[in-house]
């Protein structure tokens, strides 16, 4: 066994040049400091406050959503199959691994869910006859909750993303959701609409 040796030096083996490249957090502050100095960042953030602020009052329309043209109604069972054991804060055994669970045992639904295009007045009028905000809860999957907010003096929330008509297989609007004992009933309408034939 060879013994172990100390560092060798082999000499300089080419020419090198000294690393002259600019830091670039240095570049970027650099760059940030004048924008700042110039009024460009101060627009910078007017711009991007006013486009979040618009996004929020005016929200991406859901895609693929339509007015309904013929009456659909199915059964949604809103059952989960829980994948690992769920304790309390105590270490109390709530629902075991396997177990089936269904929300509506535990909670309940006291309110209809109503789906509606915000930009429809014809959808918007069905809705409101849908039940005040004891009844009803409006969702929009366009328009903005926010401008009807201030035009009839009670809440309307906005399905972000599509996320609920997707779940509950929603394609048009105006649409119903609804407990029925321990299912849930989604029924998508089809309404008078103004210079419709009765």
């Amino acid at each position: 066994m060879s013994p172990i040796r100390a560092g060798v030096d082999h000499g300089q083996m080419g020419q090198t040049w000294p690393v002259i490249e600019p830091d670039l957090l240095a570049v970027i502050k650099t760059r940030l400091d004048a924008a700042q100095a110039s009024g460009k960042l101060d627009a910078l953030n007017r711009q991007f406050a006013d486009k979040v602020k618009q996004r929020v009052m005016q929200p991406v329309p859901v895609a693929g959503i339509a007015a309904a043209t013929e009456v659909r109604s199915w059964e949604f069972d809103p059952a989960i199959v829980v994948e690992n054991d769920i304790r309390d804060h105590r270490g109390n055994l709530i629902a075991v691994a396997g177990q089936r669970v269904n929300p509506l045992a535990l909670s309940g639904l006291s309110k209809k869910l109503v789906f509606i295009n915000g930009n429809d007045s014809a959808e918007l009028a069905w809705a409101m006859q849908r039940g005040g905000e004891e009844a009803a809860k409006i969702i929009f999957v366009d328009g903005s909750p926010f401008t009807q907010m201030q035009t009839h003096r009670r809440r309307f929330y906005f399905d972000q993303d599509g996320r609920l008509t997707t779940h509950f297989g929603i394609r048009h609007t105006p649409a119903v959701v609804e407990r029925k004992g321990d299912l849930l009933l989604v029924t998508e309408h089809v309404i008078r609409r103004k210079g419709q034939p009765t």
